[in-house]
């Protein structure tokens, strides 16, 4: 059976549903990706979710809303004294802003403890994470937790990471640009923004937002740009351009880069071409942005 291991937060979801209310789900960018991956990927294939949770009712009923949704949940690990994080989203016109509650969050603690986090990356055929999964550890653990997930690519992981920038998780500028670019050596497969990169590092171009990465080890660099085409670089195939979707009804752009990156993802791990893959992985972006929260069950029925 092959695996597939996404690392990072999830968190207490509170999305808007109208007349001022708001909906309580669990969400976060790294479990969207597993969340919609585990609707893609074939039986033989598990999906899991590594991170850390407490041990209070919140953590226990987000453990179970995995277990629910078909992701594997050994790969969780709980602490006494924390809980989890809480995030609401504010929307103007289907644009997403957000709120943050997650001082006391247990998945700050992903890679404190180093023997348990080398045995969840073990055997496994591909590996997720993204900047948020980064920006929210102390800065001594991304190292350690980048380490870990090179040892893992050593071994034969293929590892994608998603720049996914929230500057206000990151201590200044610098460190961003530090850890996107420590997270970005551990890849094979890069997914950046282009608008994200050029307010951060200055690119003037999603070219050169393919050469900056490619630079950095990556075999493959999918630059999105919003509601424009796709711009794909392979190290085998070079550069190829995938067309923007139409979108009719644009309505909450949560989980538009995560849910790329699992069409992306789980379409190279059935052998499609990155192309194939991308191709269809903007398609799925494409209806989930129509449709309110980050995880959309219904675009699968």
């Amino acid at each position: 059976m092959s695996a597939f291991l996404s690392l990072g937060e999830c968190m207490v979801e509170l999305a808007q549903a109208g007349d001022e209310m708001y909906r309580r789900g669990f969400a976060g960018d790294t479990f969207n990706t597993a969340w919609y991956a585990r609707r893609l990927l074939p039986d033989d294939w598990t999906v899991s979710y590594g991170s850390c949770v407490g041990e209070d009712a919140v953590s226990a009923e987000m453990v179970a809303f995995m277990e629910a949704q078909g992701v594997d949940t050994s790969t969780l690990r709980r602490l006494p004294d924390r809980t989890v994080g809480l995030y609401m989203i504010s929307l103007d016109k289907g644009e997403r802003s957000f709120s943050y509650w997650r001082g006391q969050s247990a998945a700050r603690m992903l890679a404190d403890d180093l023997s348990w986090l080398d045995g969840i990356l073990k055997d496994r055929e591909m590996i997720h994470f993204s900047g948020i999964t980064l920006a929210i550890l102390p800065p001594e653990q991304r190292e350690l937790f980048c380490g870990a997930v090179s040892r893992a690519r050593t071994r034969g992981a293929i590892v994608s990471f998603d720049t996914n920038l929230r500057p206000r998780l990151w201590g200044s500028a610098e460190a961003m640009r530090e850890g996107l670019t420590m997270g970005a050596r551990t890849a094979d497969i890069v997914l950046p923004s282009f608008d994200e990169e050029e307010q951060v590092f200055g690119d003037a171009s999603p070219e050169a937002t393919v050469e900056r990465y490619r630079d950095l080890g990556a075999d493959l660099v999918a630059v999105k740009q919003g509601g424009g085409a796709l711009k794909l670089w392979q190290r085998e195939a070079g550069m190829h351009e995938v067309p923007a979707v139409k979108v009719e009804n644009l309505v909450d752009t949560t989980a538009a880069g995560d849910s790329f990156a699992a069409g992306l993802l789980t379409g190279l791990a059935q052998g499609k071409s990155p192309q194939d893959a991308a191709a269809e992985a903007m398609q799925l972006a494409a209806k989930v942005i129509q449709a309110r929260g980050a995880l959309v069950p219904g675009i699968f029925a």
